[in-house]
């Protein structure tokens, strides 16, 4: 077996360990878990990291189990949160349940001696009463023990409901529910969750008489400081729909070479000698990302396909001219829009394209001088080869009659780098 938490530290991947975790976890095969809530329909780059750490737990010849907090989702976890959360309806986050769940199933391994399982608080919180949960479980951890947990104290000031401060004694009771049922020894997670892991650990100790452990990783951050997991755009999400695998790609193709050093390690299973030699090879020609390529190309083609993860690669040659026609021609509607998103659309009908008797009239008057102020400028353009349709250079005034791509649009550049996106109804 592999050593997991030596696994873990050489990735930077640890933050706080219970004394005796190492111990447990070289006698041989254990059960551990994560929780993970469905507040969203989809799991983030952000959860990517516990994610990780179950997928080198099971690599390490342990027994992986995620918990979907689907009695946890309705009530909200306050850890680094500064306000109360919005709480879910029960047919929302019965939803986002069954799409955590199946993204869940692409990264472990359900078959063998240590088959990952995927677990839901409800199906155990369901029966409990409110009377029967505060005679049984509530009575073995005081309210001051509680209220020194680090995720109550920074709420204090502002306010925290009796709803969210129970939270961690809901998680306390499914470390128990699943010590005694699944012999889960250790539970992880980021370490903004230590409180309500060791929670549990005491809910083990207090109620069973037994010996639980806690293992936590850093919260991660990027180079500049600013939240890990965002774009412009908002979460980076796991689901294709929610970010098209070409903007997945780019977010790890655009990493600053410090944070490419860390992520390469978090989010990949290269080897050490590996990722080092890389290192090395990045050193020697910076401006080739030779990091990000490999941490992009990896994490793609494991959330998506093999096949996204070409085609964005495709995608974004098309911005830098090294791409052809049947390459664009290959682009499917949603990876289209999403390279020239925020590029100027124009729209144009399908009689008006038919009825332009020049290129020179199409890129200008017919779209409304939005790609050239006039005949006189885009026929100066064109004649100094500086225009180009569907990544087909312009050579004369003569009307052509283009392919459009998805049946729909003609892309227009103007010069290396401005394009525009015709779009006929």
């Amino acid at each position: 077996m592999k050593n997991f938490v030596e696994e873990l530290k050489w990735r930077g991947m640890v933050h706080d360990i219970m004394p005796g975790t190492e111990e447990l976890l070289n006698k041989g095969i254990t059960a551990g878990y994560i929780g993970f809530d469905p507040t969203a329909s989809s799991l983030t780059v952000g959860n990517l990291v516990q994610v990780m750490i179950l997928v080198h737990f099971q690599n390490a010849g342990h027994k992986p189990v995620a918990l979907v907090g689907g009695a946890t989702g309705m009530i909200g976890d306050p850890s680094g949160k500064s306000e109360e959360r919005k709480l879910l309806s029960e047919e929302t986050l019965t939803h986002n349940q069954n799409c955590v769940k199946k993204q869940l199933t692409k990264f472990l391994s359900f078959t063998g001696e240590n088959a990952a399982e995927v677990v839901n608080n409800y199906d155990w919180f369901k029966d409990f009463s409110f009377i029967g949960f505060l005679r049984d479980v509530g009575k073995h951890l005081t309210v001051n023990y509680m209220m020194s947990k680090e995720s109550v104290k920074k709420r204090l000031e502002t306010g925290i409901s009796f709803t969210e401060f129970s939270y961690q004694l809901l998680q306390g009771y499914d470390y128990l529910h699943l010590y005694k049922n699944k012999n889960c020894r250790l539970q992880m997670g980021g370490s903004d969750q230590w409180g309500n892991i060791t929670a549990g650990t005491e809910l083990v100790r207090r109620m069973e008489g037994g010996e639980a452990f806690a293992l936590t990783t850093p919260l991660l951050t990027k180079a500049d400081g600013t939240k890990f997991g965002k774009s412009e755009g908002g979460n980076i999400w796991l689901d294709p729909s929610m970010t098209s695998p070409y903007k997945f790609y780019q977010f790890w193709l655009n990493s600053a070479d410090d944070d490419a050093k860390k992520f390469i390690r978090i989010f990949t299973l290269k080897t050490k000698e590996d990722i080092e030699a890389l290192e090395k090879e990045h050193e020697t020609a910076p401006h080739m990302r030779i990091l990000q390529k490999a941490l992009a190309e990896e994490i793609t083609t494991r959330v998506h396909s093999k096949e996204d993860y070409i085609t964005a690669v495709k995608a974004s040659e098309i911005l830098f001219g090294k791409s052809t026609t049947e390459d664009l021609e290959s682009l499917d509607e949603d990876t289209l829009l999403s390279v020239f998103e925020g590029v100027p659309q124009v729209e144009i009908t399908k009689d008006l394209l038919a009825e332009t008797p020049t290129i020179t009239d199409l890129l200008s008057v017919a779209t409304g001088n939005v790609i050239f102020t006039s005949k006189g400028e885009a026929r100066k353009m064109i004649t100094g080869g500086g225009v180009s349709i569907n990544k087909i250079k312009i050579e004369s005034e003569q009307r052509i009659d283009y392919k459009l791509l998805q049946d729909k649009y003609l892309l227009v550049q103007k010069g290396k780098k401005n394009y525009f996106l015709l779009k006929v109804n």
